[in-house]
Formats: C-alpha cells, sequence, structure tokens
C-alpha cells in the first residue's frame, strides 16, 4: 500500500470539497482548483477529511494512489496559502523591473526581454535583482518560475543569469593563465 496514498487529507476550516465523480473541485479564501482523477483511482470525502483509494495493486493504479493524493493536498494548500518561488539575477548589468503585471529584463541582449504573467500567477520585483513568482497552484507557478529562468540560464563561468533563490551553481575553471 502507497505510505503517502493511504494518508487522509484534513480538510481545514474554510476550504469547501466538492468530488463529482471523477472530479475534485477545491474552493478556498484565496481561489478555487479543480482537479480531474485518473480513472482507477476513487475519492471519498468522510468526515472532514478527503479518502484516497484504488481498487487493486496494479503498477498503474500503484502509481497514481500517491499522486492523486498529493496532487489534492496541494490543491487545499494552493487555496489557503498559496505557493511562491524566488528568482535572482546575477550579473553586472543584469536587472528587472515591474511593468504593470509583467516583467521587463535586461539580460546582456541588445534588447529588453518582456515576460507577462500567466493567468493565476502574480510576478513581483524586489530591489532590481529579486523576482518573486506567486500563485495558488504549484504547477503553474513552477512551470512560470522555469519558463523566467530559461530566458538565461546560470553559465558554469561566472554564474551569470537567473537562478532559483538559494540555487548552488556548480562553477568551472577558465582557461589556464600562464
Amino acid at each position: 500500500m502507497s505510505r503517502i496514498g493511504k494518508l487522509p487529507i484534513t480538510v481545514p476550516g474554510g476550504v469547501d470539497v466538492k468530488i463529482d465523480g471523477q472530479k475534485v473541485t477545491v474552493k478556498g479564501s484565496k481561489g478555487e482548483l479543480s482537479l480531474v482523477v485518473a480513472e482507477p483511482i476513487r475519492v471519498a470525502l468522510e468526515d472532514g477529511q478527503v479518502l484516497v483509494t484504488r481498487p487493486d495493486d496494479e503498477r498503474n493504479s500503484r502509481a497514481l494512489h500517491g499522486l492523486t493524493r498529493t496532487l489534492i493536498n496541494n490543491n487545499i494548500i494552493g487555496v489557503t496559502e498559496g505557493y511562491s518561488k524566488q528568482l535572482e539575477v546575477v550579473g553586472t548589468g543584469y536587472r528587472v523591473q515591474q511593468k504593470g503585471s509583467g516583467l521587463e529584463l535586461a539580460l546582456g541582449f541588445s534588447h529588453p526581454v518582456n515576460v507577462d504573467a500567466p493567468e493565476g500567477i502574480t510576478l513581483s520585483v524586489e530591489g532590481n535583482t529579486k523576482i518573486t513568482v506567486s500563485g495558488i497552484s504549484k504547477q503553474a507557478v513552477g512551470e512560470a518560475a522555469a519558463n523566467i529562468r530559461k530566458l538565461k540560464k546560470p553559465e558554469p563561468y561566472k554564474g551569470k543569469g537567473i537562478r532559483y533563490a538559494g540555487e548552488v551553481v556548480r562553477r568551472k575553471a577558465g582557461k589556464a593563465g600562464k
């Protein structure tokens, strides 16, 4: 039995969970998220707890069991607390500015790079080198942060580029001088 999948999910106060067949809708103070559960997995709401069960021990059922429980739990956390990721812009002359709901980044290209915030995502700038990506969907926040990082990944020689806060960039030795 999946150790994660068999754990019940406690529904906090102020959160409304509706189960309609294979569709699970979670509504909280920050918004509403829904998830369509894959076929063999069953979800039930009992005594203020969400229970995820599987019908058999087939490989596919076992794989989806813990995943489904985690996705529902992430939705509940998202509508109550929300998710955020921090990014740092490192490099001489590299900076970021807030432009409406989006960002304008100077990354050493001949032109500034504009990034628009996807739906449900809030982009904010602290100073001129720190970006905060926040929203209620863990997947959407992670994808938006990855797309911003992808504009200029940290390079291994000087470490310049966009990196996650706390990310360690492995540095390479340059050319050996005489």
